[in-house]
């Protein structure tokens, strides 16, 4: 598994992230457009949103998952204004 994200003779893998291109995450106090269909209605969980009208799901922008060999932990992580 690991050796499928090394970079291996020149080659640029997803794990860039100046390569990944385009990544839609949920923003909250914003209006999210779904990447799906479009529109506006989201049911919002705890790590991801998913639209109301096509079932898309993204990730929330405000969540940052850890994995500390027995446990996995969540957290809420501010997110600046820019």
């Amino acid at each position: 598994m690991l050796r499928t994200m090394v970079q291996r003779r020149g080659e640029y893998f997803a794990h860039n992230p100046a390569k990944r291109g385009y990544n839609p995450v949920y923003r909250q106090h914003e209006t999210n457009y779904c990447p799906g269909c479009g529109r506006t209605h989201w049911y919002v969980g705890r790590i991801s949103a998913e639209c109301g009208f096509c079932g898309t799901a993204i990730p929330l922008a405000e969540v940052e998952y850890s994995w500390g060999g027995r446990q996995s932990v969540w957290r809420t992580v501010p997110v600046r204004a820019g």
